[in-house]
């Protein structure tokens, strides 16, 4: 079998056996298909012929080409993954990746919006459907803190009114239930009334677009862009920002990372802990505005 031919088949093992998010898949075709014009530059006739020297020389490839530290985190990532397939196919006997580390990459803390730049940026004007639809999906994403896939994937079906709760399928499809807030439930209310002017007969999807289909994550960004620079946000706003936001301001509040990380459903508490450094953050303001001994002297 090809190179490329070892990739295909490795996709769709992660599509049919491991059930991976087709965005997912594409990040690793993505990925694998970089190293494979890499081994056919250097002429690697197979996989068993890549050993750890070729990896490390890839990676310092990938950096002098200006590529950032994350990128290849992620690039090395995705050969291991794949390299522990092949060792399952037994068409490789080792995994060269395993003893080559990444660059480090510096870490950045997420963005959030404080609580009143976020009620204010949800406070959007007017009542068409366009409007009804996109103040759901704003208050949504706030309220439950959703993945932009998450939100896009909603079916009708997946909003509980009554329970106050929406079925959310994650990362690795794992489902998990989270509570939807007041506000995020009075704006679905009306939306669910909207909805029937724009949706089509047989669509399923909660959002739906103009043309009644199930809305595009590139749409989303596009409205919360619009709605960001109309409700005078002066700074850049995306759909993640909510979750960012969500999750800081849940933080500040309960001080439970264990809860947070439910709710966000993250399959490790280590990548629930970068929002204790934002709340460090924000207790260190408060300290040096506060305290008579961190005052700075005029």
């Amino acid at each position: 079998m090809t190179h490329s031919g070892w990739i295909d088949r490795f996709i769709r093992h992660l599509e049919f056996e491991r059930r991976l998010s087709p965005l997912t898949c594409k990040n690793y075709r993505r990925d694998l298909e970089v190293l494979l014009a890499y081994c056919e530059q250097v002429g690697i006739d197979g996989w068993a012929d890549l050993d750890d020297g070729h990896i490390r020389a890839f990676s310092a490839t990938s950096f002098r080409k200006g590529q950032s530290a994350r990128s290849i985190q992620r690039r090395l990532s995705a050969a291991r993954t794949f390299f522990r397939y092949l060792m399952r196919e037994k068409h490789v006997s080792r995994n060269p990746v395993t003893s080559v580390s990444a660059p480090k990459s510096k870490k950045r803390l997420p963005g959030n919006l404080d609580a009143d730049r976020m009620a204010r940026l949800l406070d959007i004007p007017g009542d068409t459907a366009i409007v009804d639809r996109d103040r759901a999906i704003l208050e949504l994403l706030y309220s439950s803190g959703l993945r932009l896939s998450e939100l896009t994937d909603l079916d009708c079906g997946d909003v509980d009114m009554h329970s106050r709760t929406v079925h959310v399928t994650g990362k690795g499809n794992k489902d998990r239930i989270v509570p939807v807030g007041r506000h995020a439930l009075q704006a679905l209310t009306r939306w669910q009334k909207s909805r029937a002017e724009m949706a089509n007969a047989e669509e399923t999807a909660l959002f739906v677009s103009n043309r009644g289909t199930r809305i595009s994550t590139r749409s989303v960004q596009a409205r919360v862009s619009h709605w960001a620079r109309r409700q005078g946000i002066d700074t850049n706003v995306y759909p993640h920002l909510f979750r960012h936001s969500f999750a800081t301001h849940l933080l500040e509040s309960s001080h439970d990372l264990r809860g947070v990380q439910e709710l966000l459903g993250h399959a490790n508490i280590s990548t629930t802990q970068v929002y204790t450094h934002l709340d460090f953050q924000h207790l260190a303001q408060i300290y040096d505005q506060t305290h008579p001994r961190a005052r700075k002297k005029d």
